[in-house]
């Protein structure tokens, strides 16, 4: 691509980027904190002041006060899906482009789409009707934001399956929280405003436990203060520090230890907004015609979290996995680089070779951190 095509294509970015809907997502610690009767409500206000404001997709979970606030709001018809003989609905992502409505209330953002659908996942859909330039009024729990997948399933033992990226998020223009005390929150669930009288009990020994509620509530308070610290910081005039971090995970061919040190990687990325990358060092060992199959396929898997979590991927190979991460962090001027634990494998090959006081003593010469993640 030639200089002048740069400037045309940064031109066409700028126009593309200028028509993309406006996006505003609300949090909440849980279900039935009272995201959708929110978003229902502001709907209702929109519509008085003139607005073009549509339903693209509710679920009320049979919540009475809920459903009630439907009355009088436009709703645009879900489509009707055959799946494994039954008969579903999923939101009509094509009729909501094509009536191309001022402001449209998608709920569940993390949902997933049935078998056949265009996208995999709801927030995909979001994104191809803001690319049309409808504005989106969204929803998602706390639990459903992938960096943030380690530490819910730590706090309530539940691994949840369907997540969105943080990116989704970044993107965001306003971010709010729905917040609840603990009390409210089991007051609600008692007078059966949740869930049916038969799953009410589980609920309070399992998810809505007050400790549980109280540290998901916590985590909700901390990601929108975050995002908000970051929309400062993109758009106000702010010390440059923030500005010129850049974070390289460096992870093994280990399931589990990868995948925690890319979330976490990518929490510290994201509050400081800045450019992250996933090293993985491939030593004779593990060569494509060597490595076990589960091992290549966990690799591929994490490949794809960290890229959906925005990072950019290296892949070397190497003899040397101390002098690999020294010339990928001085060649992308890597200010912090971040290692699971020193009992894992990545750090053990790298304590186990003699370049490891090279590694220190260039990481220090270059003003570089490291940050060893639990």
């Amino acid at each position: 691509m030639t200089e002048k095509d740069k400037t045309v294509q940064q031109f066409l970015d700028l126009i593309k980027k200028s028509r993309k809907g406006k996006f505003k997502v609300y949090i909440g610690m849980s279900a039935g904190v009272g995201k959708t009767y929110r978003m229902l409500q502001e709907a209702h206000t929109l519509l008085k002041s003139g607005i073009d404001v549509k339903i693209g997709f509710i679920e009320t979970h049979n919540r009475k006060e809920t459903h009630d606030l439907l009355a009088g709001l436009p709703v645009i018809p879900r489509r009707q899906l055959f799946y494994k003989g039954k008969e579903l609905e999923e939101m009509d992502v094509q009729a909501i482009i094509s009536l191309r409505p001022e402001v449209v209330i998608v709920d569940e953002l993390a949902h997933t789409n049935i078998e056949g659908s265009k996208n995999e996942k709801r927030w995909q859909d979001v994104m191809d009707i803001l690319s049309a330039g409808i504005n989106v009024i969204s929803a998602v729990n706390i639990q459903h934001i992938e960096s943030l997948n380690e530490e819910v399933k730590a706090i309530t033992g539940i691994d949840v399956k369907e997540r969105i990226p943080d990116s989704v998020l970044a993107q965001a223009d306003e971010v709010v929280n729905i917040d609840l005390t603990a009390d409210e929150l089991i007051i609600r669930l008692k007078e059966g405003k949740i869930y049916h009288a038969e799953k009410i009990e589980k609920a309070l020994q399992n998810f809505f436990k007050s400790e549980h509620i109280l540290q998901l509530r916590e985590l909700a308070l901390k990601e929108v203060a975050s995002q908000v610290e970051r929309k400062v910081e993109t758009e106000i005039t702010k010390p440059y520090a923030l500005k010129h971090e850049r974070f390289m995970a460096c992870i093994s061919s280990n399931e589990i230890t990868a995948k925690s040190v890319i979330r976490k990687t990518a929490r510290l990325a994201n509050y400081y907004h800045s450019k992250w990358y996933v090293l993985y060092v491939q030593t004779p060992k593990e060569r494509a015609d060597k490595i076990a199959l589960d091992k290549q396929r966990h690799l591929i898997n994490n490949f794809k979290l960290a890229t959906e979590l925005g990072a950019e991927i290296i892949k070397v190979e190497s003899e040397s996995i101390a002098k690999a991460i020294i010339d990928q962090a001085t060649e992308r001027k890597i200010t912090t680089i971040c290692v699971g634990k020193p009992h894992l494998n990545l750090v053990k090959i790298i304590l186990a070779t003699n370049v490891f006081n090279e590694l220190l003593k260039k990481l220090s010469s270059n003003a570089i951190d490291l940050v060893i993640l639990s």
